[in-house]
């Protein structure tokens, strides 16, 4: 029997602005002081992982978040654009405030049929499912019986895993995808199998200054 294909499949660390909860998709922001400490964390947690490759959406939140965890292995991340997160069309840059304020009929269509009604003047999760599996298709194949990293997005890694566990596309948001969260996916000859599910970071807080004395 063929041995495994073993994939880690993190997201970004945090990202400036992150506490507007913002619409980002294709905007490309980058990583905060927190979401760059997050991922150097997720980088030392990594360390024993006998990951061989490291593969990244081309958005600087996600290169960013590949760079450590390449680095520690003497790697630089491969940039592939079919890994970026969903674009997000007119909601692009906005809080759900502002779109619910702006587009209420819409976004209520949104919510209700996330499978089929997709960001306006954006991608569907179909369109978004038709370009993730085959760039990930190709890296596994190219990494057959090894182990490899993928960085991306809260959508992007969504739409795998659920492709991993058979879960309909409407039912995606289930699945939880925290900054620098990461989940371990063994792609066996009979089939998928999630070993672990967003893992999440544990950043230290910053020592406290000795008093004066």
């Amino acid at each position: 029997m063929a041995p495994s294909t073993w994939l880690y499949l993190i997201r970004h660390g945090e990202v400036e602005r992150a506490g507007e909860g913002r619409f980002f998709g294709h905007t490309d922001v980058g990583l905060s002081a927190t979401g760059l400490a997050q991922v150097e964390a997720l980088a030392r947690d990594l360390a024993g992982e006998r990951i061989e490759a490291v593969y990244a959406s081309d958005l600087r939140r996600a290169r960013q978040s590949a760079t450590p965890l390449a680095g520690a292995r003497g790697l630089e991340p491969t940039v592939v654009a079919a890994l970026r997160e969903v674009a997000m069309g007119r909601w692009e840059g906005l809080t759900f405030g502002e779109i619910r304020d702006r587009d209420p009929e819409l976004l209520a269509q949104w919510l209700a049929n996330l499978a089929t009604c997709g960001f306006p003047d954006g991608e569907t999760l179909a369109d978004l499912r038709a370009r993730v599996l085959p760039a990930l298709d190709a890296i596994l194949a190219r990494h057959a019986g090894r182990r490899v990293a993928v960085v991306a997005h809260g959508g992007t890694n969504r739409i795998i895993l659920a492709e991993a566990l058979g879960l309909p596309l409407g039912h995606i948001l289930r699945l939880a995808q925290d900054y620098a969260g990461w989940s371990l996916v063994e792609y066996r000859a009979s089939g998928p199998v999630l070993h672990a599910l967003n893992q999440r970071v544990v950043v230290a807080a910053p020592a406290e200054p000795s008093p004066v004395r």
